[in-house]
Formats: structure tokens, C-alpha cells, sequence
């Protein structure tokens, strides 16, 4: 007599099993790559309308007043990355509390573990990649499309 055997575990056998300083390693070039893609000035934030676009108003004896630019104008138009802030905030107040300064104790509680897919609370980890996941269908969703697949 045979007894049934579970595909995950001897899909799990086959699969590489990384260690946590590979797994940290990973996470480090996904966050990297990240930051690459998300750095980037706004595109449109230099546009300047056109004089020549036909202008459909109702009223044509009005006098026209001089548009002041208000600060959210400049605030949009000037606006700083993460790097100049930190670097600002450093020259502006070296000794004092500031961002590379601060400084917060360990928490008493334990760490709060989340499902890589949904966000969920999850208390499974995938074995290859250390990934988190809540339930079978979001251990699906992650060996379909992320585990183990973009970074080298």
C-alpha cells in the first residue's frame, strides 16, 4: 500500500533553499533597483502653455489681471528629493537632532510578519526565497510571478 505524496514538499526538495545572508543580499538589489526606477525628476513640471491655444471665455471686455504664483506653485516647481532633504537638513543642524541623528529603542513586541501578495497577516514562509505568504493561493500568486524571478 502506497500513501499519496504532497507536491509541494517534493517541488520544495528540488528547489535551491538560500541562506539569510543570500536572502538579505537579494532584497538589497531588489530595493536598489527600486530606488534606480524611482528617481526621477517630474516630467511635466517645466510645460509652459501655449499663447496660441484659442481660449473659449465668455466675458471678452474683461480686464485681465496679472496672476500672481502662489507657494504651491514653487513648491511644486522647486521641489527637492530625498537626498537634497537629508543633506539640508544635515547642514542645518549638524550636532542637533536631525535625520541621520535620530534614533528610536528596539520594540518590546515581535516583529509583525505580512504577506508579500495581499498584506495580509501571514505565518508561512516560502522556502527558496524567504518570502511571506497567508494562504495557498497567495503561495500560488508568489511562485508564479515573484519568487525567485527578478533579481540574480
Amino acid at each position: 500500500m502506497t500513501g499519496r505524496e504532497s507536491g509541494r514538499i517534493k517541488d520544495a526538495i528540488q528547489k535551491r533553499i538560500l541562506d539569510e545572508e543570500a536572502r538579505n543580499r537579494r532584497q538589497r538589489k531588489a530595493l536598489e533597483a527600486l530606488e534606480q526606477d524611482n528617481f526621477h525628476e517630474d516630467p511635466h513640471a517645466d510645460l509652459v502653455m501655449n499663447k496660441k491655444i484659442p481660449k473659449f471665455d465668455d466675458t471678452k471686455n474683461v480686464t485681465r489681471k496679472r496672476k500672481t504664483r502662489s507657494a504651491e506653485y514653487f513648491k511644486l516647481r522647486f521641489r527637492k528629493n530625498f537626498a537634497q532633504l537629508v543633506e539640508e537638513d544635515l547642514n542645518y543642524n549638524p550636532t542637533g537632532p536631525n535625520y541621520t541623528t535620530a534614533q528610536a529603542p528596539p520594540s518590546c513586541y515581535p516583529d509583525r510578519h505580512f504577506c508579500a501578495v495581499c498584506g495580509f497577516p501571514s505565518d508561512y514562509t516560502c522556502l527558496p526565497c524567504g518570502a511571506r505568504y497567508c494562504s495557498v493561493k497567495c503561495l500560488g500568486t508568489h511562485l508564479d510571478t515573484r519568487c525567485m524571478k527578478w533579481t540574480a
